[in-house]
């Protein structure tokens, strides 16, 4: 490949290892046991422990490598990050435990890069200390939010303050006891060209008139912090919370979902990692018709087909993290699509197969495997769906061809 990892990320990369195999993995059914205790919005204590040790071992903020803050942890490259999100995507609750979970990311991206000194205190500090955690309020129900141009909820200027009005829903992990602080995407300006309509600003969870809603399950899970409909009613909000200028919300959103993207598709692989792992565990460990699973032809074809899958999904995301590290997330845009419309699909695969290998038992909750699917199904969804990203691969196609072409042509 005509990339390599430096040597501080192969450092890294086999810290984070050691640290999964030594202290995440291990207390996996701690967490899960505390999560049952404290609820869905609740915090599981044995987080604060693995906390304390990640922060001593500097694996902490390894995330957003133009990130330069006096906060904690040192970041990496896209390239460097990619296996180390690989890891952590094998364990729901790994990311937060280094302080490098969605929709945090993003968000303190956004913050760090657009933010006012005083939101980037009050509101980037805490989040780079782990001390709290925040939410992306920007789907909405009424609206197709895969056309971030539909978004409906206004953002008004009244004197020194914004007052925001409408409704959003999938703001992850809002109901969270420890999720103090929202970014929220609407309209300032309905009348300007529509890529210049909205903009993004930072809403405290506290504000008066932030009110949550319905609470959507997925698949019938109820994930820690949920995903709820937060409602917005005559909700006032200092002028320097607005991040970047009036009418940038739109390509705040872009530049904001490009990592987003190649982190959603490493930790998906770590997914599919571990569901091939089960598999080929479960093959071995049932029998049928005289021999083992693994004995089977068709299984070894599973077993096979996931490993080639699992390999060519990997090399196809570290060519575009190297891309997005030399060239930028502009240039990678065909790639960074790609990725995100080829990776969930791979992932699925493997799952299902993993689930088929299981029997009954694969589709309970004595297994992970039911849980990482409809996670992995969601990714087909999440930070755009499949159809846009492949309209937006075909127009840069066609375009090679045709540079003036355009998606809706003229009459």
């Amino acid at each position: 490949m005509p990339y390599e990892y430096t040597r501080r990320g192969l450092e890294i990369q086999e810290e984070v290892k050691q640290f999964m195999h030594h202290d995440i993995q291990p207390n996996e059914e701690t967490y899960y046991t505390q999560l049952e205790e404290v609820g869905a919005d609740g915090y599981p204590p044995v987080l604060d422990k693995l906390k304390a040790k990640a922060l001593e071992r500097g694996l902490w903020n390894l995330f957003m490598p133009h990130l330069q803050t006096d906060g904690p942890g040192s970041p990496l490259s896209n390239l460097d990050y990619a296996p180390v999100s690989e890891m952590l995507g094998a364990v729901t609750f790994a990311p937060e435990v280094l302080n490098c979970a969605a929709p945090d990311t993003g968000n303190m991206e956004l913050l760090h890069l657009f933010g006012s000194e005083r939101v980037k205190t009050e509101w980037l500090t805490p989040l780079l200390a782990g001390e709290i955690r925040s939410a992306f309020s920007m789907t909405e129900p009424d609206t197709a939010s895969s056309d971030a141009s539909n978004i409906g909820l206004s953002i008004t200027r009244d004197g020194d303050e914004y007052v925001l009005n409408g409704r959003k829903w999938f703001s992850t992990g809002a109901r969270a006891e420890r999720c103090k602080v929202l970014i929220v995407m609407g309209k300032t300006n309905p009348t300007a060209s529509r890529h210049l309509q909205q903009s993004m600003i930072v809403v405290p969870k506290d504000t008066p008139g932030v009110t949550l809603g319905l609470d959507p399950h997925i698949f019938g899970y109820a994930e820690r912090g949920g995903h709820p409909e937060v409602i917005y009613k005559n909700v006032r909000v200092p002028v320097d919370n607005l991040l970047g200028d009036e009418g940038s919300g739109f390509a705040l959103a872009q530049a904001r979902l490009g990592p987003g993207r190649i982190h959603h598709c490493m930790r998906s692989i770590g997914a599919a990692e571990r569901a091939l792992d089960l598999m080929v565990t479960r093959s071995l460990e049932r029998s049928t018709f005289g021999s083992s699973l693994a004995h089977k032809g068709l299984i070894q074809d599973w077993i096979a087909e996931s490993r080639i899958e699992i390999d060519m999904a990997r090399e196809y995301v570290l060519r575009t993290a190297y891309l997005m590290d030399t060239v930028g997330n502009k240039a990678a845009a065909s790639e960074i699509s790609g990725i995100k419309v080829a990776i969930p699909n791979m992932t699925l695969k493997v799952i299902d197969r993993a689930i088929q290998v299981h029997g009954a038992a694969g589709v309970t909750q004595f297994f992970p495997l039911a849980h990482m699917y409809a996670h992995a199904r969601t990714l087909r969804i999440v930070d755009g769906p499949d159809e846009v990203h492949k309209m937006t691969i075909a127009r840069r196609e066609i375009m090679k061809h045709q540079p003036g072409f355009r998606m809706h042509p003229t009459t």
